[in-house]
């Protein structure tokens, strides 16, 4: 099998049409097949949150039926208007936690900008907006989302009407304040999702000119898998007194099964040939360490004859968004992508994920596994090993506490297929 970087990159945007051998299938939503750290709860109802009749329809509607045990702890604290430090896997309902206080605290009759949700990637913030909309639609709530790489003229026309939510990246979010033309002067809940990322060196300086455009009496509320030395100094200096929620003990991991194929370099595309033909996918997601291997992997899958996409950072962000939004829809089973799709994007189908390349450290593997086994489903996690990745297999295994085995010759399909 020819290695990889052999190959010339394609020049579409999507790597192939070719059709599916049979039809994706739903994820279960039978609890059977969840794991404890969804299904683990204090026996709550929404209703039990004393929430606006329009919020609880939006909800239900939604398809959430009893909140999980992030939005039993979040949504109460939120709602009391205190700082918040949450610590949760990715896909335990984590947005909707925040999503639901926010909602239920605004004030449909004043037309200011009541609630900021600051979000590090243009694809989550899209995301989040959208599950806003779908959860108030009967409350008259007008949301709206403002990211880089969007036009700003159009922005600035929407501003000249009322929003009350507005979920940013926030260079963009920056960049309207300080023209004046977003007021946040009256925004009193700032929600970080993905703080680890938000909180980096280079976002840090942007977060705090945000927060002093905003109301004086603010809270603020983070959430995160990983709470980095970056996020506890910045809690120390902009986060007093916050209500500390952590969920992630014992659960980083729950419900994904990790294995490890020694393989060398010109072996890996032969061994994920062999992986699709053998595993039941619904959908997987392919993680490479750079934007060139990620299109050159893309060329090669369909020429074996797989439909694929592929995302990164580098593509423009109209296509980006097609392929995403397509992707999320099922017109792909297979999307080969660099570190950029690791951030809470939340598609349940995904039992999959397929690591080609090994990341570099820990927190990246965190995040890129938690991609398969959304909302407590099971999930399936392959790494690619090469001689030169056995030492930061053992680092993420002991900074994880986890144990990534090798690959058994038959995989049990009821570790990965509700």
């Amino acid at each position: 099998m020819a290695s990889i970087e052999k190959q010339a990159p394609p020049s579409n945007i999507v790597a192939g049409t070719g059709t599916y051998r049979d039809g994706l299938t739903e994820p279960a939503k039978d609890n059977r097949y969840k794991t404890e750290d969804v299904t683990d709860t204090k026996g709550r109802d929404f209703e039990d949150f004393f929430l606006k009749r329009e919020l609880l329809m939006g909800i239900f509607e939604k398809g959430f039926e009893k909140p999980s045990p992030i939005q039993e702890e979040a949504v109460p604290i939120i709602l009391q208007n205190r700082n918040v430090l949450a610590r949760a896997k990715n896909g335990t309902g984590k947005t909707a936690a925040y999503i639901i206080p926010c909602l239920e605290k605004t004030d449909t009759t004043l037309k200011s900008i009541q609630v900021l949700i600051l979000i590090p990637t243009r694809e989550l913030a899209l995301q989040t907006s959208a599950i806003v909309k779908e959860i108030g639609k009967h409350m008259g709530v007008q949301c709206m989302v403002t990211t880089g790489g969007t036009s700003l003229k159009d922005d600035i026309m929407r501003l000249y009407n009322p929003v009350h939510i507005i979920v940013a990246t926030p260079g963009r979010i920056l960049d309207l304040a300080s023209k004046k033309v977003a007021d946040l002067s009256q925004c009193q809940t700032i929600i970080m999702d993905e703080a680890d990322k938000l909180l980096s060196p280079e976002f840090q300086p942007v977060l705090e000119q945000i927060i002093g455009l905003c109301h004086e009496e603010h809270q603020i509320c983070l959430f995160s898998a990983t709470f980095p030395v970056t996020v506890k100094n910045f809690c120390k200096k902009s986060v007093p007194n916050a209500y500390s929620i952590n969920l992630m003990d014992e659960l980083t991991l729950r419900g994904i099964t990790q294995f490890y194929a020694y393989v060398e370099e010109r072996q890996k595309v032969h061994c994920l040939n062999t992986l699709f033909s053998k595993l039941e996918i619904n959908q997987s997601i392919i993680f490479c360490n750079s934007v060139n291997r990620v299109e050159l992997l893309a060329k090669k899958i369909t020429e074996l004859g797989y439909s694929c996409y592929y995302i990164h950072a580098k593509m423009q962000q109209a296509n980006r968004n097609r392929v995403f939004h397509e992707f999320r829809n099922g017109a792909t089973r297979h999307l080969v992508t660099s570190d950029l799709f690791t951030r809470g994007i939340d598609i349940q189908s995904v039992n999959v994920v397929i690591n080609f390349d090994f990341p570099k450290n820990s927190e990246t593997y965190l995040h890129r596994i938690g991609r398969s086994g959304r909302f407590g489903h099971l999930g399936l996690a392959v790494n690619l090993i090469t001689y030169d990745d056995r030492h930061s297999l053992r680092r993420v295994e002991q900074e994880l506490g986890t144990e990534i085995r090798a690959i058994p010759p038959v995989i049990d399909r009821s570790l990965y297929v509700g």
